[in-house]
């Protein structure tokens, strides 16, 4: 079924809300503008994140600061080796009194889930997100039951040298749309943080500026974006490098490509676009690509990591320049 793009008022309404999202959560996360403005397309492209940086640096305050802007449940996960499946997902209770079985739901069913520290539970663990990420429902003792709508999972986790970290398994980390560094603040920036927790909070006084239900209309307006087929094109032809670069032994899968795509879509829109550019594609494609990538043992051994095999492809793979955003056929998608 042909879907049209999306209306101007439709667009407006979208940046709007994104607008007052980000100026919401950057008065609690300073001087990080783009981890803001990335974190929100992977939230519309209905993608899931992960936040890997060193303790203390503020990956729990954002996923806390986002989860406060939206008037919806929120599910908290503190992983930890002990941690198990059912704690995720949820349990059957026997009750006495009416010779039943109930159905506790886990933090897992609820819109926002954030994840913290999530390489310090066993990959047993870990794996019981897989079902949750990728197709929205969780299965306990046999029974299929449907996620709410949105469902974003937000994770955090320490780097893998760390003590009493375990890696996450490849199919762990190919659910997740983006893996973010926040990295340490600017001077400036950590001085405005000091002035500003000094007396208080400033997540007590966070308020949501939008609810669930428009977050999914939102998710759903940015999924009629137009991508042209010469977008669609450079999106599979980066991908595909990254199966044939010799510094790595594995590329990026198709589930890649289709996650590269909804985050431009992301992208595009908090920028006000009803179409998708090649320099959505290339800004987001070292945080959706590289943590699914796995370097040979030669790119180790020289400390290449795989941001910068993707950030080299991105300079060496041909960027279309004709009607990208096709604005002769641009009638439907």
């Amino acid at each position: 079924m042909l879907q049209s793009v999306p209306s101007s008022d439709e667009l407006t309404d979208l940046v709007g809300t994104t607008d007052r999202m980000r100026s919401a959560i950057e008065h609690v996360v300073t001087g990080r503008p783009e981890l803001v403005r990335t974190t929100l397309a992977v939230l519309l492209a209905e993608g899931h994140l992960l936040l890997e940086d060193v303790p203390g640096v503020g990956k729990t305050t954002l996923a806390k600061a986002l989860a406060r802007t939206i008037d919806c449940t929120v599910g908290r996960i503190q992983f930890t080796p002990d941690l198990m499946p059912s704690d995720l997902t949820g349990v059957n209770i026997f009750r006495a009194q009416t010779n039943e079985f109930e159905f506790r739901p886990g933090p897992v069913f609820a819109h926002v889930v954030i994840g913290d520290e999530i390489n310090r539970a066993s990959p047993k663990t870990q794996s019981a997100l897989l079902e949750c990420m990728q197709e929205g429902q969780a299965t306990v003792d046999g029974r299929t039951y449907r996620l709410p709508r949105p469902f974003f999972v937000v994770a955090t986790q320490n780097p893998v040298e760390m003590e009493g970290t375990y890696p996450l398994p490849e199919a762990q980390r190919d659910r997740f749309m983006a893996r973010l560094t926040v990295g340490y603040p600017s001077v400036e920036a950590e001085l405005a943080m000091l002035d500003q927790q000094e007396a208080s909070d400033p997540l007590a006084g966070l308020k949501p500026v939008t609810d669930a239900e428009h977050v999914a209309r939102l998710v759903d307006v940015t999924r009629r974006l137009y991508a042209s087929a010469a977008v669609k094109r450079y999106v599979v032809d980066l991908v595909g490098a990254t199966r044939e670069e010799p510094g790595l032994r594995l590329g990026a899968s198709p589930r890649a490509a289709i996650q590269l795509l909804r985050a431009a879509k992301g992208l595009a829109a908090i920028d006000g676009r009803d179409h998708v550019l090649p320099d959505d594609v290339q800004q987001l494609a070292p945080s959706v690509l590289a943590h699914r990538l796995l370097p040979s043992t030669e790119s180790r051994l020289s400390g290449r990591s795989t941001e910068s095999i993707v950030e080299g492809l991105v300079a060496r793979v041909a960027v279309p320049t004709a009607d990208v955003a096709g604005v002769g056929a641009r009638r439907a998608v």
